[in-house]
């Protein structure tokens, strides 16, 4: 018999996020997909609630986590990876370009602690890669676009795409990230949807379409070719480049972009405490009106 695959799905409305509990009901071996740790911009504080209930079910459940996986470096919530390796001894996964996205970040947040090598993380998967999770086998799609880093996860008739697709009435994922390229995109959406027609999909996120009651994450590659509001069967590759660059130039950063990304970067873990024992996140600063940097920043010159 063909090891049978289980999936549960977890949905964070703060950020909209789905994290899968996924495992081989034989063996009981389990994954963790995109984890979530809970944080407040406002206060600062961080707690566990989210990443526990996948915890808590997977003890429930008899099973063993063995994996973290993440499709991406989010910048939309911090990852839970390390709470999930340090309750359960897992290992934490990624795609092998998270170096690409170290190296453009490490700059910007000054993150000098970290060595753009991706060794924060215990294994960085190839395109095609291979590995097994008990009797399963899951294979490592590389689908560049949305980051240069972006990996669906594919077992059996399942696939977890990550930011790279949303539901067929919501579209497709921005691409205006650093390192973020709608053509690239493009490709690597089509790709997904090469896949069996009866192919299972399961979103990160869903923030419900206009006109829908209900959040919803699965999907068919059938469904998305019939349905994507944005790139099903028929949309050119040109049209929908030009179509997602002039989006992308209307949306507001994610409201957790600066501590998402200072903390996924490092594989979950927080920049280290300065010499106080608290530990901060940086926002840099950006200036509209170069001539006003002396002033606004705190350098004028008296006028003469």
């Amino acid at each position: 018999m063909a090891p049978e695959l289980k999936i549960r799905a977890f949905f964070d409305e703060p950020t909209k996020t789905v994290t899968y509990l996924v495992w081989d009901a034989a063996s009981r071996r389990a994954a963790v997909i995109d984890p979530v740790l809970d944080f407040d911009f406002a206060s600062g504080e961080v707690d566990t609630h989210s990443v526990e209930a996948v915890l808590r079910e997977a003890r429930d459940r008899d099973l063993e986590v063995v994996w973290a996986l993440e499709t991406h470096a989010h910048a939309d919530h911090l990852s839970g990876a390390p709470y999930v390796k340090a309750m359960t001894g897992a290992n934490i996964g990624i795609g092998e370009h998270i170096r690409d996205v170290q190296k453009i970040f490490r700059p910007i947040f000054n993150a000098t602690d970290l060595n753009p090598d991706g060794s924060d993380f215990d294994r960085l998967f190839a395109d095609g890669e291979r590995f097994a999770l008990g009797g399963l086998e899951v294979e490592i799609l590389h689908l560049p676009g949305h980051t240069p880093a972006d990996i669906a996860y594919r077992i059996q008739d399942a696939v977890f795409v990550g930011d790279t697709l949303f539901m067929p009435d919501y579209g497709t994922a921005r691409a205006d990230f650093p390192g973020g390229d709608a053509r690239q995109l493009y490709r690597s959406i089509r790709r997904l949807l090469s896949l069996p027609p009866d192919t299972r999909l399961f979103m990160c996120h869903d923030y419900k379409a206009p006109g829908r009651d209900e959040y919803a994450w699965e999907t068919t590659v059938q469904a998305e070719r019939e349905h994507n509001v944005h790139i099903r069967d028929g949309v050119s590759e040109d049209d929908y480049v030009a179509m997602r660059e002039t989006r992308d130039a209307t949306l507001a950063a994610p409201a957790l972009l600066m501590p998402s990304i200072q903390v996924n970067i490092r594989a979950g873990r927080f920049p280290p405490a300065e010499t106080n024992g608290v530990h901060y996140m940086m926002v840099p600063v950006k200036l509209k009106n170069p001539a006003a940097a002396p002033a606004v920043l705190g350098k004028a010159v008296r006028p003469q």
